[in-house]
């Protein structure tokens, strides 16, 4: 029987999944790491546009990292 958990816990599984898959190989394309993120985790459409943003915000900070 699967345990039902919250959905900010999903996205944070999702989130760690996708840390774990891009530390293995950064050259990896992160819409498809979003899209099988979305089914594996079941996440709705609101969430996924939360990680939308969060990793555009976080490719943005680092390459404002790099600039400076």
């Amino acid at each position: 029987m699967s345990t039902i958990m919250p959905q900010s816990e999903l996205t944070r599984k999702a989130i760690a999944w996708i840390s774990e898959m891009v530390e293995r190989d950064s050259a990896i394309n992160l819409e498809v790491l979003l899209e099988e993120a979305s089914v594996r985790y079941n996440l709705s459409p609101k969430e996924m546009e939360f990680l939308l943003r969060f990793y555009e915000e976080k490719k943005v900070a680092q390459k404002l990292e790099i600039t400076t």
